[in-house]
């Protein structure tokens, strides 16, 4: 006799259900693959490869470390700077400058105890300000992002003095030095992408920084190199003769010569950095401090050799309003021939984007922490590499 259809196994209800779950989850898994699979081709935004021959995947390492910066490090005027970026000493007033989000460029007295530092609002540009340079008149020059180079007087009288070169905006003005002479050296991070947007520059891979100068006598403003990977912090060298610039995506810092029989070329400086750069600050006493943003991640190397990773994190930021900021930030320090010489950092810090020493301590600034953290480089030193 045969069963009837109740009890007939191919009509069973635990075979119904699985079936449905089968199919519910093939939905589940297949309709968000087809709606990420089309906005993937239908986003405008297309990176481009960089040249293979200038992505490696060597490090330079410093022959003395502190890999713990965090330990006995202190924070100066906690809550009271948002993103200071740059960091710029002037030794007669004793006060530290630096440019935060918000606009202000802000005057930090530090105290002992740090926290009894000051903090002042003493000039707000309406833009963001991010590099910084002692005039030889007491007055402060400015990288401001999103106005242009800047001249802020001893009275707080702001003056824009350049904000395009050769017919073309500045959009994302970053790094600034001032030579004995008074020429004004400054880059342009990118002509496309503003501050805001800076991390679509680097994932767009195409070199839209400029190296630019700016003569206050004749107020005439010189394109020296174009074509810059991101083109960020820069530093006059003591002897006058050519100015250090980073890039950041590329993991470098090159010369430009302004004096001499090589004047008008660019050499290598430092390759191979551990880590990608910021600003770059002399110290006075033979050596550059190259602020590291981000190490070499492994998820930054695969981001950066393949465009359509790059495409798919430029998605990923549009729609949540940021990507992993990295880790292992600190600070490299170098002397005059780009030779390494010590790396302080910690697997904690992200995003320090200055480094400058004061005394027997590193201040380090940072786009991303509402204060300037220090260390005593005496009392906890980077120790020789065993």
């Amino acid at each position: 006799m045969s069963p009837s259809p109740s009890t007939s196994p191919s009509h069973s209800p635990t075979k119904k259900k699985t079936a449905s779950w089968n199919f519910a989850a093939l939905v589940s898994v297949s309709v968000p693959v087809i709606v990420a699979t089309i906005i993937y081709w239908l986003e405008p935004f297309e990176p481009v490869h960089f040249p293979a021959d200038q992505l490696s995947r060597t490090t330079s390492s410093a022959p003395a470390l502190n890999e713990h910066m965090r330990r006995g490090s202190e924070v100066v005027g906690s809550g009271k700077l948002e993103g200071p970026e740059d960091l710029v000493y002037d030794a007669k007033s004793r006060v530290i400058y630096t440019g935060c989000w918000d606009g202000w460029i802000k005057r930090v007295k530090v105290s002992e105890p740090v926290a009894d530092s000051v903090v002042e609002n003493w000039v707000n540009t309406g833009g963001r300000p991010l590099g910084l340079a002692l005039g030889h008149d007491g007055e402060v020059v400015v990288a401001d992002a999103d106005k242009g180079l800047l001249r802020v007087t001893k009275d707080k009288e702001i003056e824009v003095l350049a904000d395009e070169v050769e017919g073309l905006k500045f959009k994302l003005t970053d790094g600034v030095d001032i030579a004995n002479d008074g020429t004004i050296y400054f880059t342009d991070a990118s002509y496309v992408y503003s501050m805001k947007e800076f991390i679509f520059d680097i994932l767009e891979g195409k070199p839209h920084g400029r190296l630019i100068s700016y003569n206050p006598a004749t107020k005439k403003t010189t394109l020296l190199a174009s074509n810059l990977y991101f083109a960020n912090g820069i530093v006059v060298s003591p002897d006058q003769t050519y100015v250090i610039f980073c890039e950041t995506v590329l993991r470098r810092c090159r010369k430009y010569f302004i004096e001499g029989s090589k004047k008008g070329r660019i050499e290598k400086f430092i390759e191979d950095l551990p880590g990608m750069p910021d600003n770059i600050h002399y110290d006075g006493e033979g050596h550059y401090y190259i602020a590291m943003a981000t190490s070499l991640t492994r998820s930054w190397d695969l981001t950066l050799r393949y465009p359509f990773i790059r495409k798919a994190a430029a998605i990923w930021t549009k729609l949540t309003g940021g990507i992993n900021n990295g880790e292992n930030a600190g600070v490299f320090i170098v002397d005059l021939k780009g030779k390494p010489v010590a790396h302080y950092h910690d697997l904690d810090l992200k995003l320090i984007s200055s480094g400058i020493k004061i005394g027997n301590h590193i201040y380090c600034g940072s786009i991303l922490y509402p204060y300037i953290l220090r260390i005593d480089a005496k009392k906890y030193p980077a120790l020789p590499v065993s």
